[in-house]
This record gives C-alpha cells, structure tokens and sequence, in this order.
C-alpha cells in the first residue's frame, strides 16, 4: 500500500511540476499570486499543486514521496515554508501541521498617529510627555491576542510587542480571569514592600520560580523591578562577591570590614568604595541608570550629558552572512574579540582597576540584533572563569521562552560546571529580577535593597505566564514559529539581494538589514501603513519581537504584509 501511494503520489507531483515549468514563464513581482511571492524564483507552491495532495494537507509518508519526486525534477520541496523551491536537496526534518486562518486581518482607519492618539500626545506633552517618545495611545480593552488597536480605531498585528515586553498577547483569558482573583487584587491593593514585610504568597511564588525558571546550575533568585535595576543590582552583587573574595584570601572574613573601608566608603574612595570596574561589548545595551548606562554602547542618545564611570569596553563578533559560507572568517573574528576579552582584563589589572565581571547580552537587541556563536559565548565563559571574573548575563530581552529556549543562553552549551554566575531578566517575565549562584550571596541585609524589590501583583502575572507556557507549549511553538518566519526572511532577501540582507534569528527573536538607514525607515513605515506594527535597532535592522502566542499563521500574515512593503519600496526606488 505504501509503495503504490508513492509511486500515484510521485506521478502527480512529477506531472504537476513539469507542467508548471513549461507553462509559466517568471512573471512581474507585482503578479505573483500571494501564496508563492516570498519564492526567489517562480515555481510552484503547495497551494498551487493542491492535487498532488487531492485538497488536503500531506501526510508526512506524503510530504516525503513529494520531496522525493520534486527532487528528480530539481526542485526541493520546503516543509517549513511548505513550498518548492529550486535545489536537490530531498530531506524534510518533520511535517509541520496546517495551521488555522489569522483571527483578524490588521484594519487602518486613519494615518498613524490618528487625531485621537495626536490629541493624547498633546495633553500628555503639557506634563512632561513621559519622556517625549510617545508614537501613539493603545486601546487595551479593544486589543486582542497578536492585534494591537490605537486610539484611533486602528488594529495592527503587533511583532513588537512593547518592545518585547508582551507574553501572552493583549487580554489573554488566562490572565484576565486571574486578575479578578483574591490574591490578585490584595496583591494589587497593598504593595508590599518585599524586603522586609513580603505577604505571605512571596516565598510560595520565589520557590515557583526557582523550579520552573531557574537557569542550570544557579539556585537562588531575587526580584526586582524592571530590567536595569536587575543589571544595576547584579552589578552590586557581582562587586561585593569579588571583594569578599579578596578579603577571604587575607585571612579575613568575607564581611569584616576595617576601619578603613567604612570611613573611605563614605567619602566615595578606595579601599571601601573599590576602583571595580564593570566589562561590556560594543553595541550593547544595558539599561539606563549609571551603572548599567555606563555598560551600555549602542545609541550616544542613551548616554549624552550624563556622567559614567570609566569603565572598559571589548569589541563583539560582527559576523559575516550567510553563516554557512563564513564558516572560518566568523570564527577568527571570535577569536579577535575573545582575545580582545583577556587583554582588557590583564590590562585593567596591570593598573589596579580590576574587572568584577562581564555582561553580555546573548542577542545585542538595542545595538542591532548582533547575534554571535555558541563556542564565542562558551569561549568567553572560559575566559571569565579561568581570569576569576563573574559573567553576568543580561536575558532581559532574550529570555522567557521567546528564543526557543526559555533561555537564550541554553543554546551555548555551557558544560554543567561552568554555569553563568549571574542571569538578569525582566520584560516578558512582567517582574525584574536576577538569579545567581548561592555563593554569591551578599553578607548581610540591606546590601542588595530597595522599597519595592519588585511587585506582587507582577508576581501574581508571572504565575499565569509560567502555567500558560507550559500548558500552551509556548517554548517549542516559539522555536516553530521563528523557524518559519527565518525562514520567510531569508526567501526574501533573495528574492530583494539589493535591498534586504542578513536575515538572523533565534526562536521568533529575528531580525534582518535593510541596505541603508532611509530604506530601513520606509520599509518600517509602509509595514506600519499595511497593518504590520515591528521594531528597528542598530543602523539598519528591522526586528520583530511578538508576543509567545505567535503562531505560524500570524507569521504567514506578517511576510505578507511585509513583502508587499518592500515591494512598495521597490518600486519607488526603482
């Protein structure tokens, strides 16, 4: 049975194929049926051969006979894209199932901003215009699922996700019904503040988040309130460690302090403020209070007229696409910069300004979407280690699930015993926070502190957000889902070599360059005109950070969108 269901199957698709590739000539971009415009080449699609499969989606035994045939005929059968493109290539990892049509379709009313969204920003601007980068106001209650609504009536397909902040899209049932829960609203009613009265569900919640978010090898965990302050903090924590380390090596305890260290502290000197220094990449981005912009080197507008510390910089691999045929030159450039790595740091303590600790992102967002290799980042593990310097790292937009992984990081393959010593978090998490491991302790209360220490009510959101990841499969649907929209990005750089390059990603964490700033910038704003709402970062990258409930067929509908954007361009570049 299965062979003759391959052979009727290889017949259909060989005739098919065949009768497509004589009758069709490559036509003009803007003809191009919708369902194969991402194709580089003109040749058929799964929906234009919808008889080889009699009107259903394949199998897998299906899917595999097609791949087979198609491969006679020099065409590869995509099963990620579902679509045949040229090449001999017959192998098909896994059948992706059909996936359902998009909720909605994205609907412009007005230009954006809109005159109700123009109308808020001006009322916002008389007190102070939280901080003069208002674009436009959000209808929450009229938001749904991957759609954003504006003040103006406007829905968009939203893959920037408040700038990678949403987990579960806008109203998700799950979170809505909890939030009309007891311990939700005592939560929401009494902030408490946590480092010394915490309500009685902290613990409870902090022992949750220890089994099911921990990172490898580190056991303890502690809250915060956004993304820098957990940088800013791990830096704390990170300069107390290595201090208590040299205090151990003379023969004191790790918190005996002397005379000299309380009465120098005070006065902002060595030796109780220690002339410690914080290591980071070029292009990162670390948050925007002192110390952490400070560590941050991606835009001059984060760091204009404010004062930082002298604190050293390495460079970051700036690899070269695509990564299969730079296979050497990438790894040399890692190399140059692990090799940048150790020279600062025997630099630095040469001249008494020891290096406490580097932080690195595992994707730089803010500086470009600037991705580097697993053996760079196990590599500069090694470095870090073996130089007795704490490597912190900075999963504030990376982590929760949105890379494929629920962190970035577990793609390095760090070996058990090297574990990062610190892990930041915070956006799609809903809280802030750090884990690290036990040793790094800091002696004593009140040395890692604030009022808030985080909020309970984030807490309580945090909860469903786990739950909902594990019920929903959101981390394998995450990997699914970016490999389809890579996928999708990588056909369209060929299909636009002069305009679009670069195509990268991890999970739904993608990102590809337009050829100049300007031509980023239209692309951007004629997406934003079709209904597709995306982020830039760096000079000319245009990335997409969705909620974890983006689905295949909601990256069906942004390639879409997008595609027919760059058309435009095309056009009027033309």
């Amino acid at each position: 049975m299965f062979s003759t269901t391959k052979v009727l199957v290889n017949r259909r698709v060989t005739r098919v194929l065949r009768a497509a590739a004589a009758a069709r000539a490559p036509p003009m971009r803007s003809r191009m049926p919708r369902s194969s415009i991402l194709l580089p080449n003109s040749v058929p699609t799964v929906r234009e051969v919808e008889s080889v499969f009699k009107g259903k989606m394949p199998t897998y035994e299906e899917e595999m006979n097609a791949a087979k045939a198609a491969a006679g005929l020099g065409f590869k059968y995509d099963v990620v894209a579902r679509k045949f493109i040229p090449g001999s290539d017959i192998s098909v990892p896994y059948a992706m199932p059909a996936w359902p049509a998009p909720e909605r379709e994205p609907e412009l009313k007005t230009a954006m901003p809109g005159p109700v969204s123009k109308q808020l920003i001006e009322e916002l601007g008389e007190t102070g215009g939280c901080g003069g980068a208002v674009g436009l106001f959000i209808d929450t209650e009229k938001s749904d699922g991957n759609y954003i609504c504006d003040a103006d009536g406007n829905v968009l397909l939203d893959c920037f996700g408040n700038i990678a902040s949403l987990p579960l899209g806008y109203n998700h049932p799950a979170v809505t019904e909890a939030a009309s829960s007891p311990e939700w609203i005592r939560a929401s009613t009494h902030r408490a503040a946590l480092g010394v009265m915490p309500p009685l569900e902290y613990a409870r919640q902090c022992q949750r988040m220890m089994k099911e978010m921990a990172p490898a090898g580190l056991d303890r965990v502690q809250t915060m309130l956004c993304g820098s302050s957990s940088n800013e903090n791990a830096f704390k924590a990170a300069c107390m460690a290595y201090q208590a380390k040299k205090r151990v090596a003379e023969g004191r305890g790790p918190a005996e302090f002397n005379e000299e260290e309380i009465e120098s502290s005070m006065a902002n000197q060595a030796p109780g403020a220690p002339q410690l220094t914080i290591m980071s990449f070029k292009g990162a981005f670390h948050g925007r209070t002192l110390g952490c912009v400070s560590a941050t080197r991606s835009k001059p507008v984060h760091k204009l007229d404010v004062p930082q510390f002298d604190w050293p910089e390495a460079p970051f691999p700036e690899l070269k696409y695509p990564l299969e045929e730079n296979v050497e030159a990438n790894r040399a450039e890692e190399e140059r910069c692990i090799a940048a790595v150790e020279e600062t740091i025997e630099r630095q303590k040469a001249v008494s300004r020891d290096i406490a600790a580097v932080i690195v992102e595992p994707i730089q967002a803010e500086g470009g979407d600037n991705h580097a290799s697993p053996y760079f980042f196990r590599r500069l593990r090694e470095v870090t280690k073996k130089a007795g310097v704490f490597l912190i790292v900075d999963e504030v937009q990376t982590g929760v699930a949105a890379s494929g992984h629920f962190w970035a990081h577990e793609a390095w393959n760090l070996p058990e015993d090297s574990p990062p010593d610190f892990v930041t978090f915070s956006k799609k998490a809903q809280t802030g926070g750090y884990f690290y491991r036990s040793e790094l302790q800091p002696c004593g209360g009140y040395r890692v502190f604030n009022t808030w220490m985080g909020d309970p009510a984030k807490m309580c959101h945090l909860d469903v957000i786990l739950s909902v990841i594990k019920d929903e499969g959101l981390v394998e649907s995450s990997a699914a889902s970016g490999a389809l929209l890579l996928g999708g990005l990588k056909a369209l750089q060929q299909q636009y070599p002069g305009m679009l390059m670069n195509a990268r990603g991890q999970g739904t964490l993608c990102a590809i360059d337009a050829a100049t700033p300007a031509m980023r910038d239209q692309v951007v704003a004629e997406m934003k005109k079709g209904g597709l709402l995306a982020g830039v970062c760096g000079q000319k990258a245009i990335r997409f950070r969705p909620a974890l409930t983006f689905k295949a067929q909601h990256v069906e509908q942004a390639l879409r969108i997008m595609t027919d954007s760059v058309e435009k361009v095309h056009r009027q570049e033309a």
